[in-house]
């Protein structure tokens, strides 16, 4: 193995295992290095675009920091949200994401993902970064995620966004005028009162 192919595996190693091919490129290193050391087996393609190290120790949550990384502008929302604050017991079949209406949605092979497009001061509102597996990732806060999940109700399903409300109050501890606050930047202000109200 050249030594070039051996710094890459060491470029591998300081970020934590996983890189992207277009960074592959920009750090010098040749598409043949790439090709060598996927052909030994010394690392995997786990996205699009997305290698990581073979023997690099299995991510946590890998659908959400899989889509991130391949999708760096965009943020955890609506019911891959609620699960990561564990405000549903609805298991997602793909990772939801938002990305500003004016962006370009990245391609994505694997995790299955849906894009959701949102204003720019909607997008911008609530956004909170987590540490998954050592990798930033962004997630909307609860708060904001309810007031998103009534702007898409009817594309999540009106149950779901109802048993998540609840459980945001009740459980989580979430204030409603937090809620309200969001939910006025989403312009569901008025749809999400009534529904508030009752838990006052």
């Amino acid at each position: 193995m050249s030594a070039k192919t051996n710094e890459l595996i060491k470029a591998f190693e300081e970020n934590k295992g996983i890189l992207r091919f277009s960074r592959i490129l920009k750090e010098g290193f040749h598409r043949k290095q790439v090709k060598t050391l996927f052909d030994s087996g010394k690392i995997r393609r786990i996205g699009h675009g997305l290698y990581q190290l073979a023997d690099s120790p299995a991510l946590s949550n890998p659908d959400l920091v899989n889509a991130v990384l391949q999708s760096p502008k965009s943020t955890v929302c609506l019911i891959s949200a609620l699960s990561f604050h564990e405000a549903t017991d609805e298991i997602p079949r793909r990772v939801d994401l938002a990305i500003p209406m004016s962006s370009r949605a990245n391609k994505i092979d694997y995790p299955p993902v849906k894009y959701y497009y949102f204003s720019k001061t909607a997008w911008k509102a609530g956004i909170e970064t987590h540490k998954i597996d050592g990798y930033d990732v962004r997630v909307y806060d609860l708060a904001k995620t309810i007031a998103d999940c009534f702007k898409f109700r009817n594309k999540i399903g009106f149950d779901t966004v109802q048993k998540a409300l609840k459980i945001a109050v009740s459980e989580k501890h979430i204030r409603p005028a937090k809620i309200m606050e969001y939910a006025k930047i989403c312009r569901v202000d008025n749809v999400i009162r009534p529904y508030l109200e009752a838990f006052v």
